[in-house]
């Protein structure tokens, strides 16, 4: 696993490298993030707390784990589809959602993540993998958004890059059957008010961000 170690664990890694450069892409269009109250959809406490800038809350809703509640980050476990609800009353300045669209499966979850988002605070921040880079993010295989889903299925718990190596069959064709990739003409359809942001490698965009920044 030493390859994928350098792609995507270690300190220094590819993915650890463009997360620093994403945080400066967020940070240049919400340059007052450290005095604001966030809710972070899909994400994790343990994330937050090494996070380069620490908003003045955050409060993070996650299905499965969300973590332990610290000073500044309060944990919950539940479903961000229905986090309206969940947080009724409750006021925020930004929305964050890093890397959780493309795990909802389908249209229907991803509308009405948006609608959640758009319906929590004035500005928000979604990021999610580009559906045409070359290689799926995920995974860490060439086009593997691309193949049948018994070919990923397959190869899910096989590919030694995956996250999914070493599943077993019905829970890593569950994880493939549930990541779907998404196209800028999506983004654009799920927040119309938004600025689509890319990051590019090589000048090839490999994700995208939907920000819609207001004072």
């Amino acid at each position: 696993m030493a390859v994928r170690n350098l792609l995507v664990s270690e300190h220094n890694s590819v993915a650890e490298r463009m997360r620093r450069r994403r945080w400066k892409l967020v940070l240049s269009h919400v340059p007052d993030l450290a005095q604001l109250r966030v809710i972070d959809l899909g994400g994790t406490a343990l994330w937050w707390s090494r996070a380069p800038v620490r908003p003045r809350h955050v409060t993070v809703v996650n299905l499965h784990e969300a973590g332990e509640s610290t000073n500044g980050v309060t944990a919950i476990e539940g479903d961000a589809l229905t986090a309206d609800e969940l947080l009724r009353g409750e006021d925020f300045d930004l929305v964050f959602s890093n890397s959780l669209i493309e795990h909802l499966g389908g249209h229907g979850p991803r509308s009405r993540l948006a609608e959640v988002v758009v319906s929590l605070a004035p500005s928000y921040v979604v990021q999610t993998p580009y559906r045409y880079f070359p290689v799926e993010p995920h995974w860490m295989f060439p086009g593997f958004q691309f193949l049948p889903v018994s070919v990923r299925s397959y190869l899910a718990p096989r590919w030694p890059l995956g996250h999914t190596y070493g599943w077993d069959a019905e829970t890593s064709e569950g994880e493939v059957l549930s990541t779907e990739l998404l196209s800028a003409v999506e983004m654009r359809r799920y927040f119309p008010d938004a600025e689509i942001v890319w990051e590019r490698v090589a000048g090839v965009p490999k994700s995208m961000t939907a920000i819609r920044a207001r004072g």
